[in-house]
């Protein structure tokens, strides 16, 4: 048995008659509207704007360039027919004597070793002297005659690299006069014995700075 809904709470009954009433009342506002309201003024608002003066330039058409084709494909070799006859080869035996003396393989050849140049001190505790002190070096100045006749005069610098027992093994030149002292300079000292440098007390190779004097008496 179906139950029957309370009229005074059944929403639906009033639908009809709620819409009835709403346009009713919808359509009157409507007619008072246009009825007391027939015209409607709008404002005139001027906007002074500075006007922009635009010009419109021509864009020329880009042209687009084709790439060009793909390089030709390389001609497949075709084996022509010749007419040349190829030599025999004569392909040797490949038994393997036993017996046969082999040549033993030659010596590897001889690797020269390069020479390690030696390591010469700038400073040590006990730095080189020349036996005799410079007064030696300068007993064995051969002044040259060019330098006497020009004039020149001065103090050549000269670098010795003198050994564990003192003995000059290379000579260099810092700075010369010219006129040939420079090369007398060079052999006055390489002829030179020296005491040898020691470092911790042991005799070390040292390299040293000898200036020789040139003066016109």
């Amino acid at each position: 048995m179906a139950l029957k809904k309370n009229p005074k709470v059944d929403l639906k009954r009033k639908y009809q008659r709620y819409w009835e009433v709403s346009f009713i009342i919808s359509l009157t506002l409507l007619i008072v509207a246009f009825k007391f309201f027939p015209e409607f003024t709008k404002d005139v608002v001027a906007i002074d704007a500075p006007q922009e003066l635009i010009i419109a330039e021509d864009v020329e058409a880009t042209k687009q360039e084709t790439a060009p084709p793909p390089p030709p494909k390389p001609p497949i070799p075709i084996e022509a027919p010749t007419d040349d006859v190829l030599d025999d080869v004569e392909i040797e035996a490949t038994d393997l004597d036993v017996d046969a003396e082999v040549a033993p393989p030659p010596p590897p050849p001889k690797v020269e070793e390069e020479e390690v140049e030696p390591v010469f001190f700038v400073a040590v505790e006990q730095m080189p002297e020349p036996i005799g002190g410079i007064g030696a070096i300068q007993k064995k100045i051969v002044y040259p005659e060019i330098a006497k006749r020009a004039g020149v005069q001065g103090r050549v610098y000269v670098k010795a690299f003198v050994n564990e027992v003192g003995k000059v093994t290379k000579v260099e030149l810092i700075r010369g006069i010219g006129a040939g002292c420079d090369e007398a300079a060079m052999k006055a000292v390489n002829s030179v014995m020296f005491s040898p440098g020691k470092q911790r007390g042991k005799p070390v190779k040292v390299q040293v700075t000898v200036p020789v004097l040139f003066k016109l008496q």
